[in-house]
């Protein structure tokens, strides 16, 4: 089974960015990064490249898809 794991957190603390802060830059609920950054919610890749653009990065350096 595949998995999209994410660097959300780290990115946010080297931005100093808090959950609410990113969510508005992004368009979305604090709920909606909360789930995304424990891997409860895989984003649309939309969403995705909108979160990797606030941090001003790659969607790849975000964002890790695994395959087993």
């Amino acid at each position: 089974m595949a998995k999209l794991t994410n660097r959300i957190r780290e990115y946010r603390a080297h931005w100093k960015y808090t959950q609410e802060q990113l969510a508005n830059l992004v368009g979305v609920r604090r709920e909606t990064i909360l789930h995304i950054e424990h891997n409860r919610f895989a984003p649309s890749l939309t969403l995705a490249f909108k979160i990797a653009r606030a941090f001003n990065a790659n969607i790849e350096d975000i964002f890790d898809w695994e395959e087993n």
